[in-house]
């Protein structure tokens, strides 16, 4: 009995240490590379490349695809109660496909082909509060997965699935200890894809890119519960659904990433890619998205940014940028962005052990002579640390 609850205690182990860093896509995805105990120690070990050419279906699209290394389905949205109280949410489903020969050969419901993992954040802007919960698991017994041709991602009681003959309409889920949500998200414009001839670079290599698409706007409505208080409440949200096998490149250190939604219907998405020196990649890019669906890819040379003020995190040391000014002069586009919240720093020490910031945020400025206003949401990664695979 004692060997079998250690060997049992391994197994879960694994799954906890071969989550380090990996890439990005528009989300964060850490993946430790553990070559001591056999599991690859690079993520282009894993699945195929995302390569230009790739022609989206939709909504099959929505659902997995396995023979990918990485995958996440990445929500964000702004909601407020009858009463005007006002939240922000992050909910991000993550999968990591493991190819390993002695997986493999295993035929047990518990051989992990398939590692999953979420965060989960609440920012109460009322009363200044920010809450975190994350989840890990193996696709295995039911206790994790996620379909292929539809969209249906869960861990556990934490879900977001297609609730609709025609795909329209999504359910999201997801309760920890203190907070939740439980929301319906109606689908108010078509799917925007992100890069150029089907693949959104990361990096000058060519494994360095993924298939990326995002909807940009999702009526909401649900519930969001605080303490032992449930609360009705309607907003927006926004989806992004990434996938591909490649890797930060060895200069990179992280991105700073933008979603905004404009009262105008407009939207914009924007990533900067961070290198050593501090330039941006010239992969860096975005999509300016109109009010009635069409878009218009961004390069590097078309989005300027300047950093405004700074914010300090008293539990890492990291120092974020936390106030910008993003123009996109091409468009006559010039916005003030700032947080609702200083502290929306997540560190995820039970599942990818990564901290950084993800928060929602408020936006004004000009377009095109007139006034805009909006919100969005921001995410800053490799302030506390450089993002980048163990090769050791």
């Amino acid at each position: 009995m004692k060997g079998e609850k250690r060997r049992c205690w391994n197994q879960d182990t694994v799954v906890a240490l071969v989550l380090g860093i990996v890439l990005f896509f528009g989300g964060l995805i850490p993946i430790f590379a553990v070559s001591d105990i056999g599991l690859p120690t690079s993520p282009s070990q894993v699945g195929v490349q995302a390569e230009p050419g790739y022609i989206y279906s939709f909504p099959s699209d929505h659902g997995s695809h396995d023979i990918y290394g990485l995958e996440w389905w990445y929500f964000t949205g702004h909601l407020f109660s009858d009463a005007g109280r006002r939240f922000g949410y992050e909910l991000t489903f993550f999968r990591k496909a493991l190819d390993l020969p002695h997986v493999q050969e295993k035929t047990s419901r518990w051989a992990m082909t398939q590692l999953y993992f979420a965060h989960f954040a609440l920012t109460d802007v009322e009363l200044k509060t920010f809450h975190i919960a994350e989840k890990l698991s193996r696709a295995g017994l039911g206790k994790a997965g996620a379909d292929t041709g539809r969209l249906d991602v869960w861990i556990d009681q934490w879900a977001v699935r297609s609730a609709s003959p025609d795909h329209q309409v999504f359910e999201l889920r997801a309760a920890a200890r203190g907070f939740g949500l439980d929301l319906q998200l109606n689908l108010e414009k078509a799917p925007v894809i992100h890069g150029q001839e089907g693949v959104s670079r990361k990096g000058a290599d060519s494994g360095q890119a993924s298939h990326y698409y995002s909807l940009t706007r999702l009526a909401t409505k649900g519930q969001v519960t605080v303490g032992d208080k449930a609360m009705k409440v309607s907003g927006q949200s926004w989806m992004d659904h990434e996938f591909g096998s490649g890797e930060l490149g060895d200069d990179q250190v992280g991105w700073d990433w933008f979603s905004l939604q404009f009262d105008s219907q407009m939207e914009l998405m924007v990533y900067l890619l961070r290198k050593q020196d501090g330039t941006y990649d010239a992969a860096s890019s975005g999509t300016l998205i109109f009010p009635d669906g069409r878009s218009q890819h961004l390069q590097l040379k078309d989005v300027g940014i300047e950093v405004q003020k700074y914010w300090i995190s008293p539990n890492s040391q990291a120092r974020y940028p936390s106030q910008w000014v993003l123009k996109v002069p091409s468009a006559q586009l010039s916005l003030q962005i700032h947080p609702v919240l200083d502290n929306q720093e997540l560190r995820t020490t039970k599942s990818t052990n990564v901290t950084y910031w993800e928060g929602a945020v408020d936006v004004n400025g000009q377009h095109r002579g007139r006034s805009v206003q909006g919100r969005g949401y921001v995410e800053l990664t490799g302030y506390a640390g450089q993002l980048k695979m163990d090769r050791n």
